[in-house]
C-alpha cells in the first residue's frame, strides 16, 4: 500500500485478516482435539482389550508352572506314590527343557504368528496339567513336566515381542510390568485357589500334615483327591482361555477386530513415528534441530494426566499443529507392509542376535537375578509350610500365608516399572530394586525361625525385589532392538535366565526343609550381590560405548553421519570397525553384517542406547 507507513499497514492487514487467522486457529483446535481423541481410544482399547487377555495367558502359564507346588502341599507325591524327591527330578527335568528351548520357542512363535502358535501350545500344556491327576509313576512325572516345559518354552519371548509391537518404547515397561506382574499374582492366585480346594476338599489321610478324615465331603467318597481337583480345574481353565484366545488376538494392528479403520491406521502410525524417534534421537545435534520429527512441544489440551508421559508418539500427536507437513505426515495411510505384524523372521535377525555380546552378559545378570522369583513360584508354600514349626500349618494355612508376599511382589512391580517409564530409564530401577532384595534376603538369613513375624516380614520384603529385574531387562532390549525378528530372539536368548528354576530346584531340597531353607537362601544372597554387580557394571559399559560412538560421529561429516542414519552402509575406518568389534567380534562377523552392505538397527554407529 503506497504511502502508507508501515505500522498503519501492518495495523490494516492484522485486522482485515484477524477472522481467517481465527478460522484457521479454530479449524487447528479442533483437529488437535480429534487427534487426542483418536490417540486415547487406540491406546485404551490396547490397554482395555488386548493387554488383559495377554496378561490372562501369562496368569495361567505362571499358575500350570507352580501349580504342582501347591499339589505338594496337599500330599502329591505321597498320594501317587512317589517320593518328594522325585518332584525335584521332575522340576529339574522341566527347567532344563523349558530353558534349553527358548530360543526356538521364541523363533517358532515368530515364524508362524504369536496369535496360532501360543493358543495351540496352551491348549496342549492345559490338557497335560490335567493328566497329572493319573500320575503314578515317576517316568509319567518327568514325561509331563518335559511336555509341557516344551510347550510353554518360547511363550514369554513370543508374547512380549508381541506385546512390544503395539506399545512405544515408553508406554511400554508399565504395560509390561502389568504383563510380568502375573507371576507374582499367579503366586497369590494359586495359594487361595488352593486353600479354598484343600479347605473343601481335604486329602485322605496318610498323607502328611492333612486335614482330619470327618472334614472330608462327598467328592472324597468318589475317589478324588484335592491336588486332583486343583490340576483338574487349572488345567480346564488354560484349555477353555486358550481356545479364546485363536479368536481374540489379531495378528497386527491391521487386521484388530476392536479398532475401526482410523484407530488401525493411527496404532500401525504411531509405531512408526515412535521408530522415528529412536533414530533420530542417536543423530548429530545439527540433525536433531532440523528433523522435524523429533520436535517436542507442550500439549495444547491436557485430555488425560495419566498418558502425559506415555512415549514420544504421545507427545508428537498432542503437539501444536503449526507445522502442516508433520501433521498430515501423522495421519499417512500406513503403507503396505505392517510394523505390527506378529510373524517374520530372517537369517539376519538370527544370527546378528546370536553375536551380540551383550545378551550374554545380561543373560548372565538374569539367571543370578532370577533365582528368588523362580524358585518361590514353585517352593514358597513349602517355606510357609516350614515358617515356624509351633505354628503348625495346614497345608489350606501353608498356601493361603503364601498370598500376601505374592501381592507385595505385584504392587512393587507396578511401582519400579512405571518410575522406569516415566524417567525413560531401565537399568537404574534394576539397581535399586536388586537392592530391596538384597535387603529382604539379608533379613531373612539373620531372623530366627522362633521369630516367624519378623521372618513372614522379611519374605514379603524380599518377593517385593523380585520380580522387578527381569521385565525391565526385557524392556531395555526391546528399547534397544529396532528390528522385530531380531528382538524376538534376543528375548529368546534372554529365556535361558529360566536356567534359575533349575539352580533353584537344586538349591530348595527336602534336606533343607526343617532348618526352614537358611543355607539355600544364603546361596541365593551371593547370587543376587553377584548380579547387582553385573548390572552396574552393564550400565557403566554402555555408557562408555555411547562416548566412543559419540565421538566418532564428531569426527563425521553431516552427509556421512546420515547416510549411515539411513541406510547403514557409511565407510568404515580402523576406528569404526574397532568398535564394531567390541560389539560384534571378530572380523568374521563384521564381515558378515557387512554382507549386503547395510547394518541395521543398533549396528548403526549412529544408535546410542539407552540406559
Amino acid at each position: 500500500m503506497v504511502g502508507v507507513p508501515s505500522g498503519e499497514q501492518y495495523e490494516l492487514v492484522t485486522q482485515s485478516s484477524q477472522p481467517a487467522m481465527e478460522a484457521v486457529h479454530e479449524e487447528r483446535e479442533h483437529e488437535s482435539l480429534e487427534d487426542q481423541r483418536l490417540h486415547c481410544r487406540t491406546l485404551r482399547k490396547l490397554d482395555f482389550v488386548l493387554l488383559p487377555f495377554l496378561s490372562l495367558l501369562f496368569l495361567l502359564n505362571s499358575l500350570d508352572k507352580s501349580n504342582i507346588g501347591n499339589a505338594e502341599t496337599a500330599g502329591f507325591t505321597h498320594d501317587a506314590g512317589l517320593s518328594a524327591q522325585d518332584l525335584n527330578i521332575s522340576l529339574a527335568f522341566f527347567f532344563a527343557f523349558f530353558v534349553a528351548l527358548q530360543p526356538l520357542g521364541a523363533a517358532l512363535g515368530r515364524r508362524y504368528g504369536m496369535a496360532r502358535w501360543v493358543p495351540a501350545c496352551m491348549t496342549l500344556w492345559g490338557l497335560s496339567t490335567i493328566l497329572h491327576i493319573w500320575v503314578r509313576r515317576r517316568w509319567q512325572l518327568i514325561l509331563l513336566r518335559v511336555i509341557i516345559a516344551t510347550l510353554e518354552a518360547g511363550f514369554y519371548p513370543t508374547t512380549v515381542s508381541y506385546l512390544s509391537l503395539f506399545y512405544t518404547r515408553y508406554e511400554f515397561a508399565v504395560r509390561l510390568g502389568i504383563f510380568y506382574g502375573q507371576t507374582a499374582v499367579a503366586g497369590a492366585l494359586g495359594g487361595v485357589l488352593s486353600w479354598a480346594v484343600f479347605s473343601h476338599f481335604p486329602s485322605r489321610p496318610g498323607a502328611p500334615g492333612l486335614l482330619p478324615p470327618e472334614s472330608s465331603n462327598a467328592i472324597e467318597s468318589i475317589g478324588w483327591k484335592s491336588w486332583e481337583v486343583l490340576f483338574l480345574i487349572e488345567g480346564c481353565m488354560t484349555m477353555v482361555v486358550a481356545f479364546v484366545g485363536f479368536f481374540w488376538l489379531p495378528h497386527s494392528a491391521d487386521t484388530a477386530w476392536f479398532f475401526n479403520a482410523s484407530e488401525r491406521r493411527w496404532a500401525e502410525q504411531r509405531i512408526r513415528l515412535d521408530r522415528d524417534a529412536a533414530a533420530h534421537a542417536s543423530a548429530s545435534p545439527t540433525r536433531r534441530r532440523s528433523s522435524p520429527v523429533t520436535e517436542q512441544t507442550t500439549p495444547s489440551h491436557d485430555f488425560n494426566q495419566d498418558d502425559e508421559h506415555d512415549g514420544e508418539a504421545h507427545d508428537r500427536l498432542l503437539s501444536s499443529t503449526d507445522d502442516t507437513h508433520v501433521r498430515h505426515r501423522k495421519m499417512s495411510v500406513v503403507s503396505a507392509t505392517s510394523v505390527t505384524a506378529d510373524a517374520g523372521l530372517s537369517k539376519h535377525d538370527i544370527l546378528s542376535a546370536v553375536v551380540q555380546r551383550k545378551i550374554w552378559h545380561l543373560l548372565i545378570c538374569n539367571i543370578l537375578s532370577a533365582i528368588p522369583a523362580t524358585a518361590f513360584g514353585v517352593f514358597l508354600p513349602l517355606v510357609m509350610k516350614q515358617l515356624s514349626p509351633a505354628l503348625d500349618l495346614t497345608p489350606a494355612q501353608s498356601n493361603l500365608l503364601a498370598a500376601p508376599p505374592f501381592a507385595c511382589g505385584a504392587v512393587a512391580l507396578f511401582i519400579f516399572t512405571r518410575w522406569s517409564d516415566r524417567s525413560h530409564q531401565r537399568l537404574l530401577p534394576i539397581l535399586w530394586s536388586l537392592g530391596l532384595l538384597l535387603i529382604g534376603l539379608t533379613l531373612t538369613v539373620l531372623s530366627p525361625m522362633s521369630n516367624y513375624i519378623l521372618r513372614y516380614s522379611s519374605l514379603c520384603i524380599l518377593l517385593s525385589g523380585s520380580y522387578i529385574a527381569s521385565p525391565l531387562t526385557v524392556a531395555w532390549l526391546t528399547n534397544n532392538t529396532p528390528e522385530p525378528g531380531k528382538r524376538a530372539i534376543l528375548l529368546g536368548i534372554n529365556g535361558w535366565g529360566n536356567l534359575a528354576g533349575v539352580f533353584s530346584a537344586l538349591l530348595f531340597t527336602p534336606a533343607d526343609e526343617k532348618t526352614g531353607y537358611v543355607k539355600p537362601f544364603v546361596i541365593t544372597l551371593l547370587c543376587v550381590m553377584a548380579s547387582f554387580a553385573g548390572f552396574a557394571a552393564f550400565r557403566a559399559m554402555l555408557q562408555r560405548e555411547n562416548r566412543s560412538r559419540q565421538t566418532l560421529l564428531a569426527s563425521w561429516d553431516e552427509e556421512t553421519r546420515e547416510r549411515e542414519e539411513l541406510m547403514g552402509d557409511a565407510y568404515l575406518d580402523s576406528r569404526s570397525r574397532g568398535i564394531m568389534a567390541r560389539v560384534f567380534g571378530d572380523s568374521t562377523v563384521l564381515k558378515w553384517l557387512r554382507g549386503d552392505g547395510h547394518r541395521r538397527g543398533d549396528e548403526k554407529l549412529t544408535f546410542l542406547y539407552s540406559l
